[in-house]
């Protein structure tokens, strides 16, 4: 029985490491192939990406009626400006994931699980209009009703649809508009061009609604379960390892994990043994 046990965890472990030089290849090609895309790529500051962007968030804004200033600061805090990895290597700003309907390429990261799907853009004007399907939503139907400069109530309409979990993330967003003046490309609309503009919307909304659960929720990539063996309290860290998807490996929020450890920071390395069992 023992034995049985011992090559089960083995097999396990196996199949975790194969899933993940799986992913690790798989970002690595996506790597090189946006460096080959664009070999000349300087990270950008908030005032450029606000340039370089505020275009195709305007052409979003007249389209569907999402406030371009939102927009933006969404992009500029989601994808810090332009120049996380997965802005840079996906063309996502937004941090769309995969779901069932995705047929193009993925980029894996830690986020609510461990190498979870993101989907790659061949342009990051296509995260953007990707943006505007995202928000097609019954959930945030109410939304389209408001005038497309309207962006305070926008921050905090999306806060209330579950958009983000962070209580500050309205406040968030209104400092970034107003830090950066992005109110500036928001536009007002006629009482007849916005009742067109929510026909178009709404009528677009109620078909995504048969369609939004295969639209919508993520792929699940199901990592293999962590066995847990009681007698060793001791979890050696592993390459890629944080203190977040440990702690969701083993049912623990962050701050047991460095409780339990004595950690005054997020940081683990290599090798390093944490108690895991409460």
């Amino acid at each position: 029985m023992k034995q049985t046990f011992l090559l089960f965890a083995v097999a396990i472990v196996f199949l975790s490491s194969c899933k993940s030089r799986k992913y690790h290849r798989n970002n690595t090609q996506i790597e090189k192939a946006a460096n080959k895309a664009n070999p000349n790529f300087t990270d950008y500051n908030t005032l450029s990406y606000i340039e370089a962007f505020k275009g195709v968030a305007i052409q979003e804004m007249n389209t569907y009626g999402i406030p371009a200033s939102i927009t933006l600061a969404q992009g500029i805090i989601e994808s810090g400006s332009g120049n996380s990895s997965l802005a840079k290597y996906a063309n996502n700003h937004f941090g769309i994931k995969c779901t069932a309907e995705w047929k193009g390429k993925a980029y894996y990261k830690d986020d609510d699980q461990r190498n979870d799907c993101f989907r790659v853009y061949k342009d990051a004007r296509e995260s953007y209009k990707d943006h505007s399907e995202f928000l097609k939503r019954k959930r945030y139907a109410p939304l389209f009703e408001l005038d497309k400069n309207d962006y305070k109530n926008w921050a905090k309409g999306l806060k209330q649809a579950g958009y983000a979990t962070n209580p500050k993330y309205p406040d968030m967003l209104i400092n970034t508009i107003e830090k950066y003046n992005l109110h500036q490309y928001d536009q007002s609309e006629s009482e007849p061009d916005k009742i067109k503009r929510e026909d178009r919307v709404f009528t677009e909304i109620n078909a995504n609604i048969p369609k939004e659960t295969k639209k919508f929720a993520p792929v699940e990539i199901t990592a293999p379960k962590q066995i847990i063996n009681t007698t060793d309290p001791n979890y050696t860290v592993q390459k890629g390892d944080t203190l977040y998807n440990i702690s969701k490996r083993f049912n623990m929020t962050v701050d047991e994990l460095k409780s339990l450890n004595g950690l005054s920071d997020e940081g683990v390395k290599i090798g390093q043994k944490l108690v895991v069992v409460k």
